[in-house]
């Protein structure tokens, strides 16, 4: 039996997704984030050295991150090649969006996340404009030049096609499905139109519509 160790408000989310697509049964072993630090609880230490989330046991197997976690799913359960490409460019797309999420979007969106959140931190009244000056620096000068032709390519490429890979949803969708309902909580959608009709079309799908059920809604840290 697969477990999910599911920590909440995480990139966890997106391994339940993947098993409801691939129709598995599976146990969720739940875990709170500190109310203060929304780090995640010592005891996924238990599970895997880091303590970071997600993390599945399958029998002897313990396999961490998402990226490994989706390639193993897929080799060992996606029998009728389902939800990744057979070859050509299809599937070198996919292998890059899989990766483009974790190695190239999320780093900047969790960058803009810790420059919103240090100017709100308790701090002497004196300090405060200070740090609110140096990280607004911060995301005009760095993130932000970065991290805006990201989304457009993003935004040009959900209007060529439904999904990442074409018409049918694959797993590099569901990868990418966690950096974009991120973003949409750190920035302003308004001028990318296909990546909010994509988050839509994600929290619409029947099998994530029981994740949400089983593991608890999704809100964006």
């Amino acid at each position: 039996m697969i477990t999910v160790h599911h920590l909440e408000n995480s990139r966890s989310q997106r391994i339940l997704w993947l098993l409801e697509e691939l129709g598995l049964d599976y146990d969720i072993v739940e875990y709170k984030r500190d109310p203060d630090s929304a780090a995640a609880p010592e005891s996924l230490k238990k599970i895997h050295p880091l303590g970071k989330s997600p993390v599945i046991t399958d029998g002897e197997l313990t396999v961490a991150e998402s990226g490994a976690i989706i390639e193993y799913l897929l080799d060992r359960y996606d029998t009728e090649k389902r939800l990744r490409p057979i070859d050509g460019q299809a599937l070198l797309d996919y292998r890059y969006w899989l990766h483009f999420a974790e190695g190239s979007l999320m780093p900047l969106l969790v960058m803009k996340l810790v420059m919103m959140k240090v100017p709100k931190s308790p701090m002497p009244f004196f300090i405060k404009p200070i740090a609110k000056a140096i990280t607004g620096k911060v995301q005009e000068k760095f993130i932000l030049p970065r991290i805006k032709p990201q989304m457009l390519f993003i935004e040009k490429t959900l209007g060529e096609h439904t999904w990442f890979v074409g018409e049918e949803l694959t797993a590099a969708d569901i990868q990418m499905s966690f950096p974009l309902q991120a973003s949409s909580t750190r920035m302003d959608l308004s001028e990318f139109p296909n990546i909010a009709r994509f988050i839509k079309q994600v929290e619409a799908q029947p099998a994530y519509q029981k994740v949400v059920a089983k593991g608890g809604a999704f809100t964006t840290l």
